[in-house]
């Protein structure tokens, strides 16, 4: 899944700047600390799924401290919300609050204060998290400010597979990752080309949450007038012996 242009519903601006290393980048920021009783929200467009039931959401934004801003200590925060809203198609650029699930409340290990800002230091911060399991064909996802100074540098959406490999002459597809952290997907093995199935012993393996093949189980073995060679079957090579 790509990064997912975000629309800003209140008080979010998209600003094209430099980071620390002057490389040009695009952030959407909102600092409304004057004032309490924020409620600013950014949401992406409509993420289709595929196939995923568990997404990772990789966060990443800078915060200010607000002890660097002066006069605003009774209303400014150093946290926000991150939200989700499952449907099976785009719904537009209206937002319901009421129709979102919270997700978490994302503060920083770092924040910077007016020196960093002379300096160039940007502490960039990295958050993950995860939702699931989800049922519907896609989701929004949702930020909502309520009276921090925030950059949103990145927002990575993706999800976890078991990639596609040959084990005991057996070929396994690539495979989503399951519904829970602790889910373990059974799949069955195809024998490779001139293989067949040991009997009463069918291949399989099992993906893990995390993306890894696990408990291998069965095996295929090459037909009669094959051998194993690597992960396939070739066909024994009969030299005729010279008198």
């Amino acid at each position: 899944m790509e990064n997912s242009p975000l629309i800003q519903i209140r008080n979010w601006e998209e600003i094209s700047g430099l980071d620390e290393n002057y490389t040009p980048i695009r952030t959407y920021q909102v600092c409304q600390v004057m004032e309490s009783n924020q409620n600013n929200w950014l949401r992406t467009n409509w993420i289709a799924k595929s196939n995923a039931q568990r997404i990772f959401v990789e966060l990443k934004f800078t915060l200010r401290d607000c002890n660097s801003l002066p006069g605003v200590l009774g209303t400014c925060k150093e946290t926000f919300n991150l939200y989700y809203y499952e449907t099976d198609y785009d719904t537009g650029r209206n937002i319901r609050e009421n129709q979102y699930v919270k997700i978490d409340t994302i503060a920083a290990d770092e924040s910077f204060t007016q020196g960093d800002l002379g300096e160039r230091k940007m502490k960039l911060n990295t958050e993950v998290r995860e939702i699931g399991p989800l049922s519907k064909k896609g989701f929004y996802l949702a930020f909502q400010d309520v009276g921090a100074c925030i950059a949103l540098v990145s927002v990575k959406v993706y999800y976890k597979k078991c990639w596609s490999i040959i084990e005991n002459l057996a070929i396994f597809p690539d495979t989503v990752t399951g519904s829970e952290f602790s889910s373990l997907v059974e799949v069955r093995g195809t024998c490779v080309s001139s293989a067949e199935e040991e009997a009463e012993n069918s291949p399989k393996m099992h993906c893990s949450a995390e993306g890894e093949w696990l408990v291998p189980i069965g095996k295929c073995i090459c037909r009669a007038g094959y051998q194993q060679k690597g992960d396939t079957c070739e066909p024994f090579i009969c030299l005729k012996r010279l008198n």
